[in-house]
């Protein structure tokens, strides 16, 4: 069968030439009689992996010298717990701003642990924009203030870094993480799940400035306080080995096809390519505000419920698949992350063309 063009909001498709490179060495990685998989991740082998996985992620990434990196298990779900365990450990205050559903599970997980302030919400209208907050609306006794950078199921994303003042600002940036230069300085934290645009489900990475570590509140589980995790070299327990090793096969694809610059040109010609044809047509249509449009999930209705099911299964026939909406939006959702080349999103909108002619 051939290969079909993934749109799925994760996991996603991964390039083809680090698939290739991974079933090439699946049963000798290097020379050392053995797969990744296998290794143990106190082994030599497997510990360069690692160190070479790290260095690589702050070349691409340009992450300052005093942040750490640590890989960890859970998705960014177990992060949602990890972050207040951590951080909320001063007041025991923080400030949310509610973009979707990600960022509100978050708001009421750190809600056991102290007192939660969700400071903006684009729930009013179902999420469909991000809400502008300046330093003045974060409370001066906030241990940090959280938001969703992207947002997966809506399809907005923040067109700004908010200006939090001397507060720690921590983003999820699960569905975008590795798509565009991002300053990391202005940052307390920066966590999200690989399964989107950095390496299969199974590895979650955070990022996060030295100097937030090391107060973990005493309930804190050892396996989630970043001081102890980072002590160990994210290696307190097992690691994730594999998608580690394929996280340095997707930083060194980055790297040798231009680097953040060009992954950003390349992600912004995808994004506008599809967005372009969907303002063009009455038959499409998206409901984000522009400015807010996210770059890695585009989201889209026909005219009526049956003609979305109906574009659903014939683009599925036609080898696109999984392009059905989250329940809490309806409709499409093309997620086009690092890994989605050109010629799909452009041969999606052919076909998008194709089903509007014969369904007006």
């Amino acid at each position: 069968m051939a290969r079909v063009y993934n749109f799925s909001a994760g996991p996603s498709m991964l390039p083809e030439s680090i698939l290739n490179r991974a079933a090439a060495e699946m049963l000798d990685f290097e020379g050392s009689g053995q797969s990744v998989m296998e290794m143990s991740h106190r082994s030599k082998v497997f510990d360069k992996i690692a160190k070479d996985t790290e260095a690589l992620f702050r070349e691409v990434y340009n992450v300052p010298d005093n942040y750490k990196i640590l890989f960890l298990q859970g998705g960014a779900s177990l992060q949602f717990a990890a972050i207040p365990l951590n951080l909320m450990n001063k007041n025991k205050k923080a400030d949310y701003v509610l973009t979707g559903q990600f960022s509100t599970k978050s708001y009421k997980e750190a809600a056991k642990y102290g007192e939660v302030k969700a400071i903006a919400s684009s729930k009013d209208e179902n999420f469909s924009y991000i809400p502008k907050i300046t330093k003045e609306d974060v409370s001066e006794d906030a241990d940090y203030v959280h938001i969703c950078f992207n947002n997966t199921i809506y399809g907005t994303k923040y067109p700004y870094i908010p200006d939090t003042g001397d507060i720690p600002l921590v983003a999820d940036v699960s569905s975008c993480f590795l798509s565009e230069p991002l300053d990391i300085s202005k940052f307390g934290m920066i966590y999200g799940g690989a399964q989107k645009n950095v390496a299969p489900a199974g590895l979650t990475i955070v990022i996060i400035r030295e100097d937030l570590i090391g107060n973990a509140r005493q309930e804190c589980p050892s396996i989630t306080d970043y001081q102890q995790v980072a002590d160990a070299d994210s290696m307190y327990n097992t690691p994730p080995c594999w998608c580690i090793y394929m996280c340095k096969l997707m930083l060194e694809w980055i790297k040798t096809t231009g680097g953040m610059e060009a992954m950003k040109e390349r992600n912004l010609k995808k994004a506008n390519i599809l967005y372009d044809y969907i303002d063009s047509t009455d038959f499409y249509i998206n409901t984000v505000r522009k400015e807010d449009r996210s770059m890695m999930n585009v989201t889209f209705v026909t005219p009526n419920e049956e003609l979305n099911a109906k574009f659903v299964t014939e683009a599925a026939e036609a080898g696109f698949v999984n392009l059905k909406g989250h329940r809490s939006v309806g409709g499409m959702r093309a997620s086009i992350y690092n890994s989605m080349p050109i010629e799909g999103v452009e041969k999606l909108v052919e076909f998008m063309k194709e089903f509007e002619e014969k369904n007006r």
